[in-house]
């Protein structure tokens, strides 16, 4: 557990170094990339837990948010061979995968008709069929058939393909993405930016700037996105520290970052699994620090299928305000890297008891963190009656 601030503040052992860090951080001022560094060199898991969630109190309080989404993966077969991916299949054993075509990927959606969720998070692998003229299609088949329901789609890995293939630039390439119903974008295919560490992990995919740069014109044209980082592999702290301070930068230019993922590098099934993976502690250090760096962001999230449901409820007290969604077993990126969630899927219900659990609030919320429920006077059959949703006026956040 997390001490509080004003404790941590007042323990006389705290260094010269990290009291001003933690001073800066609560009095709202901006730490720079050496004091990061010293964070994570010289932080224990004490302190930093008590000042991310001292951050993460003065922004959201005990609120924590999820909202009620599905996945679709049209694809898991892919032209990269990122070395740390359990996900993809080569062209060559593409018979080990799999490839929906848009019909396919229709009847996955309509499958869902009826039930109250907000958003479908569409990505996959890279592969030719995949264009742009094929996701135009998708996007407006799905905005034909559920207007209301909000497309999350794609990486600038994709992009950056199926843009250079069709001769186009990324800003026509993402107008016409927007055009035809493109909502926002997930935060995937960030990894490291640094070029020493994402050559030998990512070569071949799109750089880091060129990542940073599709963003920036997503949110040119008003619309919204999130943000990775792939941690817990062959990175250095200062790798870390050089990825979230590219990160700050452009959310200083832009705004138009909602959250930040941290993403715990999974080994099982892919050319790194002699990589040892992270521990607990080092995933909690890392959610803390990102929540005291990225001081421009409003939100971090924990992806709990990838960490399971014990470390994510953790990870609140460590900076953490967001847990993602509901999933509903439509992703296999993760289980099939060895996460602990090898189906996963929880219901709304579980959802909101496993952040009760934390002495937490939980806000369901759509796409763009408006309040869709508030589940705090909500109480479940299983509690001896059911009152039901309380359902509030959608405010943005």
């Amino acid at each position: 557990m997390t001490m509080d601030a004003n404790v941590l503040l007042k323990d006389k052992n705290l260094s010269t170094e990290l009291r001003s860090i933690a001073d800066k951080a609560l009095g709202g001022e901006r730490i720079s990339v050496e004091e990061g560094e010293h964070l994570y060199t010289h932080g224990n898991l004490a302190y930093l837990g008590s000042l991310a969630n001292a951050i993460r109190e003065q922004k959201h309080g005990d609120r924590t948010y999820f909202n009620r989404n599905f996945h679709v993966e049209p694809t898991n077969v892919c032209l990269y061979t990122c070395t740390f991916c359990s996900y993809s299949r080569m062209i060559k054993k593409r018979t080990d995968g799999w490839e929906y075509s848009l019909d396919e990927i229709m009847d996955i959606i309509k499958g869902y008709d009826g039930q109250p969720v907000t958003e479908v998070h569409l990505v996959g692998g890279v592969l030719p069929q995949y264009d742009v003229k094929f996701y135009e299609e998708l996007f407006r088949a799905i905005r034909e058939h559920r207007p209301e329901l909000h497309i999350k789609a794609l990486t600038p890995v994709e992009y950056h393909y199926i843009f250079k293939k069709e001769k186009i630039s990324y800003q026509e390439g993402m107008k016409r993405m927007v055009a035809a119903g493109l909502d926002s974008m997930p935060g995937g295919g960030a990894e490291i930016f640094h070029p020493e560490i994402r050559d030998e992990i990512a070569g071949g995919k799109c750089s880091g700037d060129q990542w940073l740069d599709i963003h920036r014109i997503l949110h040119g044209l008003g619309k919204r996105s999130n943000a990775t980082m792939l941690y817990g592999h062959i990175e250095k702290f200062e790798h870390r520290v050089h990825h979230m301070e590219e990160l700050r930068k452009l959310q200083d230019e832009t705004g138009g970052f909602q959250t930040f993922i941290p993403l715990k590098f999974r080994n099982k099934g892919n050319q790194m699994s002699h990589v040892a993976e992270s521990t607990v502690i080092e995933d909690l250090r890392n959610y803390a620090i990102s929540r005291i760096y990225l001081d421009n962001f409003d939100h971090i999230k924990a992806y709990w299928p990838m960490i399971g449901r014990d470390t994510a409820q953790m990870s609140l007290a460590f900076g953490v305000d967001d847990l993602d969604g509901t999933i509903d077993d439509t992703t296999k990126i993760y289980s099939m890297a060895g996460s602990e969630e090898q189906n996963p899927a929880l219901s709304t219900e579980d959802l909101v008891k496993m952040i009760r659990a934390v002495n937490r609030t939980a806000i369901e919320r759509d796409t763009l963190y408006n309040v869709v429920n508030d589940f705090t006077d909500t109480v479940f059959a299983d509690d001896g009656k059911y009152k039901g949703y309380v359902s509030l006026p959608v405010v943005n956040n």
